[in-house]
């Protein structure tokens, strides 16, 4: 009884392959610590022994797993596509009605290893998220009714007709039941999905922006939503862009007293609501109802507004996620007093019986954090339960403060909403892209109200490769395969719904997550940790069953390290990869950029992203300098100059060759319009342009491996000579233009995803 058993019984790896010809091994300490997160005793040799004998019994007792997973025809028969409602398949009436009435055969669900390892004669059942019974037949309980229902020495009855069409299951979430003929029972999550997500229309382009970095002439001191439904609407109607993909929008965990928060939107406090800081203040109705008193301070309000908004745009002031909130929350307690009109009212109303229990736990969380502060570890012990009668006891004694956030996340509801639908009505056929972080803070209110989903003690990270020798720590809770199977993956399901409200499309960012995380356990250090699997198959068809619902596309971002098979297994479900163009070169090969042909079709293609060098610095090589200037390089700047302009070299020699770069070498804006030439030359079905490159900036939005020595998320867009450029100069700025031209050939009529 080894520990590799038992670890490989639960998911845990015990080794790990960077590549192909090379193989480590995870420490023994962090497979022990990874085993006791999932509630196993490996301490001893004892407990191991002890640990794999239960896990095997149960293995071999269990009737059924946790969740099953069952892919839909692609086409059903037209009497399950015609169904009315309440007869199985969704009607008008679902909650989330799919586009088109895929369903599952129960011939294609008897046939599921799940059931054919059944005892003879067992029944099983399936119950429909709508209510209906269906029996199904597997192929032991068919021959053992077929034996004893018609002796040997019988001929069986002349059909009369053609044999009845097989029951359909329409797309959801059901149960599935089994009972054995001893009495035994089990219950399972059946999930039914189709086999891929929605696709993109035939090719479409679009922008890529941190929203908070992109002010206009009507912010509070950083890009709001607001903005993002004006530059969808410009974009659409004047570029005949396809989307605008944004950074996570998700609400952050506030600052501490005294301190400061974390301005990264890959570090949210809850991943399942927007942060209301994007709030454009003067967009809320109830904002012009103010009189009297209200009124005045809202006048100042205003005031400081324009004090935060010069400081980053004339005085070269950084901006101030703290100070804008502490403003805009000022503005929005003035406005929680004015009654909101009977639709409005009911509006809210429905949207705190939409979002129910989550809601409630989010807004009770801001409330709690309000006065205990925003790290729920050092709230009093009974407070750290969501679900204690002393959490329910303070919910109720602060109901005000609850409220008040509830209604600050309706409020940022209705303006996303506001935004997908300038979008639409600029003629995008995708719309918004909204992100969804790896994970969440382990101090904010998901990882408070959803914990037992969570792994205690565990951080997601990277292990050790060819850019970071030290691996890296996010620092971010990873769920727990388990209990989220046990569960039919409610959570992740409830985080895509949420995430997909008002988006024609989601980026999921680390995409191979759902293969596999990178724990880190507490106290050590990246390289002591371990791979913990997931069930990859019911990842892939919770996700692509709720994008089919929502009519949106997925795109996920598969940069760096990617094992094997992963990227396949995505392109088999519809799930689009990200293409950046200084990765892609022939690294089994030459090792030279790949040629356009070469390129993979179902993906977001790029010249850059938030992470890395915008194309004007990696032109100019002002991206080593920065590195130099913070001293981050390893070796003599010298050498990385020359490196980095080698590798410009060679791409810029490829794009001269195909006719690309009329101009030559050395003009840097005619560089940065041949990289884009060269992206729509490839067969990729979305051209991402990123923001800052139509107009020249040269600062990376984040900087990893800094935290303090570069001012990680928190720069507006700005030009080539660092001047912030709003909304308004960004639409008027010959430069864009002059790039945009590159895309005018290709420009055509739009259709939503699907």
């Amino acid at each position: 009884m080894t520990l590799a058993r038992l670890a490989a019984l639960y998911g845990v790896a015990t080794s790990y392959s960077p590549s192909p010809d090379r193989t480590v091994q995870a420490s023994e300490a962090a497979v022990v610590a990874a085993l006791a997160a999932l509630d196993v005793d490996a301490s001893t040799p004892e407990a191991v022994q002890d640990a794999v004998t239960a896990r095997e019994r149960a293995l071999r007792e269990r009737l059924l797993p946790p969740t099953v997973v069952l892919w839909a025809d692609e086409k059903p028969p037209p009497e399950v596509a015609d169904a009315a409602p309440g007869s199985g398949a969704p009607g008008p009436e679902a909650t989330h009605p799919a586009p088109s009435s895929q369903t599952a055969a129960l011939t294609s669900l008897a046939a599921l290893d799940a059931l054919t390892a059944l005892p003879p004669g067992s029944r099983v059942t399936v119950e429909t998220e709508a209510g209906d019974l269906v029996e199904v037949r597997t192929p032991a309980s068919a021959e053992t009714s077929a034996s004893e229902g018609t002796p040997a020495s019988e001929e069986p009855p002349p059909a009369l007709g053609p044999p009845p069409a097989a029951p359909a299951l329409p797309l959801g979430i059901h149960r599935l039941r089994a009972a054995t003929p001893d009495g035994a029972t089990a219950e399972a999550h059946l999930i039914v999905a189709p086999r891929r997500a929605p696709a993109p229309p035939p090719r479409t382009y679009g922008f890529l922006v941190q929203l908070y970095s992109l002010l206009s002439h009507h912010s509070w001191g950083m890009g709001d939503l607001g903005d993002l439904a004006e530059l969808a609407s410009w974009s659409g109607r004047a570029l005949g862009a396809g989307f605008v993909q944004v950074n996570p929008l998700h609400s952050a965990v506030p600052k501490p007293p005294g301190g400061a928060g974390d301005p990264s939107p890959y570090r949210p406090s809850s991943r399942r609501f927007p942060d209301p800081v994007h709030l454009r203040v003067t967009d809320v109705p109830e904002f012009g109802r103010l009189r009297g008193e209200a009124r005045e301070r809202a006048g100042l309000c205003l005031e400081r507004a324009a004090v935060l908004r010069r400081a980053v745009l004339r005085e070269g002031g950084l901006i101030d996620r703290d100070a804008v909130w502490e403003l805009k929350s000022a503005a929005l307690e003035l406005i929680r007093d004015v009654p909101l009109g009977p639709g409005r009212n009911a509006g809210y109303s429905d949207f705190l019986a939409e979002r129910g229990e989550a809601l409630e736990d989010h807004a009770t969380w801001c409330a709690l954090a309000e006065r205990y502060g925003p790290d729920w570890h050092t709230w009093p012990a009974p407070l750290r339960d969501p679900a204690s009668p002393e959490t329910a006891r303070a919910r109720n004694e602060a109901m005000d403060r609850v409220d008040f956030h509830g209604r600050l996340a309706w409020l940022t509801d209705e303006q996303l909403a506001a935004a997908q639908r300038a979008a639409h009505d600029a003629g995008m056929g995708i719309g918004l892209i909204h992100d969804l972080a790896v994970g969440v803070h382990p101090d904010g209110a998901d990882a408070w109200a959803q914990q037992r989903y969570f792994a205690t003690g565990m951080s997601t990270g990277a292990p050790p490769d060819a850019f970071n020798a030290l691996g890296q720590d996010w620092g971010l809770p990873p769920w727990r395969p388990d209990r989220l199977a046990a569960s039919g993956y409610a959570p992740f399901r409830e985080l895509l719904r949420a995430t997909l409200r008002h988006a024609g499309a989601v980026r999921i960012d680390h995409v191979m997550g759902l293969f596999r995380l990178w724990w880190v356990p507490e106290g050590r250090t990246p390289v002591e940790g371990t791979y913990v699997r997931y069930d990859a198959e019911a990842m892939l068809a919770v996700l692509v069953l709720e994008a089919h619902r929502a009519g949106a596309l997925v795109i996920g971002e598969d940069l760096g390290t990617v094992e094997p098979g992963v990227r396949e297994a995505l392109r088999e479900r519809g799930v689009f990869g990200t293409s950046v163009l200084w990765f892609e070169r022939d690294w089994e090969g030459s090792g030279l950029p790949l040629p356009p042909a070469r390129w993979r079709a179902d993906c977001l293609a790029t010249a850059t992203t938030h992470d890395l060098p915008s194309t004007a610095a990696r032109m100019t090589g002002d991206h080593v300098r920065l590195r130099h200037d913070l001293g981050l390089l390893t070796r003599p700047q010298a050498a990385e100059r020359a490196e980095a302009a080698a590798d410009v070299h060679t791409w810029l020699a490829l794009l001269s060759r195909l006719g690309m770069l009329p101009g030559g070498a050395g003009d840097e804006e005619d560089a940065v319009r041949a990289v884009h030439r060269f992206l729509l030359a490839t067969p990729a079905r979305m051209v991402g342009v990123w923001l800052p490159d139509t107009v020249g900036d040269r600062r990376p939005q984040n900087l990893p491996g800094t935290w303090d020595q570069y001012p990680n998320w928190r720069l507006p867009v700005a030009d080539a000579t660092g001047r912030p450029v709003t909304l308004e100069d960004l639409a008027a700025t010959p430069r864009l233009h002059a790039l945009m031209e590159v895309f005018k050939a290709h420009r055509g009529p739009q259709s939503p995803p699907g």
